[in-house]
C-alpha cells in the first residue's frame, strides 16, 4: 500500500509554531476559567476539534453495508468517541454507500464509489477523541492500494486562541 503524507493544514501554521508545553503547563494555563465545551489544546493552541479527510483508493469492498455499519462503529470505539446513531443508505445491489455515524464527539461520514474502488471518510472529532485512530480501522476494513490523509483543526479563533 502506497501512503501519501499527512497534510497537515493545522492552525499552528497560521499562528506559528508554537513551543510545545507539557500537559501540566498546558492544563495550568488553559484551564483557569474555561467553560467544559470539549475544546482542545495542542502545543499551546485552543481548537473545537480536529478534522480529517480520508480518500482510499484501489479500496475493497465499498459496497457491504454490514462491513461498512460495523467499520464506522469500530473506528468510532477505537477513537474514544461516542456513537449515538449510524445512518447508510445503499443506492444499488452493488452500488456506493453514503452515510454518517452520529457521535456526542461529532461524526464519521462516508461516500463510496465501488465501480471506481474509491471511498471519502470525513472524521471530525472533538475532546479528547482521537480521529487519526480512525485510520488504521478504515485502512484494515478496506484494504486500500493508496491512503490520503488531510487534517485541520477546527474553531481557531480569528486572535490563533492562544490559551
Amino acid at each position: 500500500m502506497k501512503t501519501l503524507e499527512l497534510d497537515k493544514t493545522r492552525s499552528e501554521a497560521l499562528v506559528g509554531d508554537p513551543k510545545p508545553r507539557s500537559t501540566e503547563e498546558q492544563e495550568s494555563t488553559c484551564t483557569i476559567d474555561r467553560p467544559l465545551d470539549h475544546f482542545a489544546v495542542r502545543n499551546g493552541v485552543e481548537y473545537a476539534g480536529t478534522h480529517i479527510i480520508v480518500d482510499l483508493w484501489g479500496a475493497k469492498p465499498l459496497d457491504n453495508l454490514e462491513l461498512m455499519e460495523a467499520t464506522l462503529h469500530k473506528a468510532a470505539e477505537v477513537a474514544g468517541a461516542t456513537v449515538l446513531h449510524v445512518h447508510l443508505h445503499h443506492f444499488t445491489e452493488g452500488g456506493g454507500i453514503s452515510g454518517v455515524a452520529v457521535l456526542a464527539e461529532s461524526h464519521i461520514s462516508v461516500h463510496t464509489w465501488p465501480e471506481r474502488d474509491f471511498a471519502a471518510f470525513d472524521v471530525f472529532m472533538c475532546g479528547d477523541a482521537k480521529p487519526e485512530s480512525t485510520i488504521a480501522v478504515l485502512t484494515e476494513a478496506f484494504k486500500p492500494e493508496n491512503i490520503s490523509v488531510s487534517e485541520h483543526l477546527r474553531g481557531i479563533g480569528p486572535d490563533g486562541s492562544k490559551c
